[in-house]
């Protein structure tokens, strides 16, 4: 099966892949990662399918070969004042922005970003773009090294084991501690938790 980017490569233009990490988390940032590649075929993969040493070995090559690459970030604040579908737009427009050369046209894991550019924006395009899936790499190994740093803030909570999925681990920590302050309040599992602890943790 062709890249999704091919009918765009044939013609010459430029493509970006977009992908997002962080989107269901309860905790911590959404990260967009947005990746130019040239034509070519390339070993790159979704990034939750890779382990932390295949990502690492990924990016890098991502941003050997890429044409450009760039990351866009929605801080918390954000995603519980916009909700996680427009604070994820919001952190893609700012990785677009941060692209030179910028694209002339862009695939996305059905994010409708807003865009005067030719977009393809299927389900499970991170299966069937490289493009894509380098973004998703770019923003995997971002994110992850941003929750490890709030592991070290923010003790107790296991941010560097789960990156602040909704484990079992994850939830007995906020029953224990409460929310601390790069948990998302929008999220009815952290609402709850800080209905139990008004003065924070």
């Amino acid at each position: 099966m062709e890249p999704l980017e091919t009918p765009f490569w044939r013609k010459g233009l430029l493509v970006a892949g977009i992908d997002e990490a962080g989107r269901g988390a309860w905790a911590g940032p959404i990260v967009v990662g947005a990746v130019i590649l040239p034509p070519g075929r390339y070993p790159f993969r979704d990034s939750k399918l890779l382990s932390p040493r295949e990502r690492e070995r990924l990016a890098e090559e991502v941003r050997r070969v890429a044409l450009a690459s760039a990351l866009g970030v929605a801080e918390v604040a954000e995603v519980d004042r916009l909700g996680p579908l427009r604070a994820t737009l919001l952190a893609a427009q700012r990785a677009l922005a941060l692209l030179h050369p910028p694209p002339e046209a862009l695939v996305t894991d059905y994010l409708q970003v807003a865009t005067a550019s030719p977009l393809l924006a299927p389900p499970k395009a991170d299966q069937h773009s490289p493009s894509v899936a380098a973004a998703s790499i770019l923003a995997k190994v971002h994110r992850d090294g941003l929750m490890v740093e709030l592991d070290a803030l923010y003790p107790g909570y296991g941010f560097a084991r789960h990156k602040g999925y909704g484990t079992p681990e994850h939830q007995e920590a906020l029953a224990r501690l409460g929310p601390s302050s790069v948990h998302r309040r929008r999220y009815a599992p952290v609402a709850q938790a800080a209905l139990r602890f008004p003065e924070g943790p």
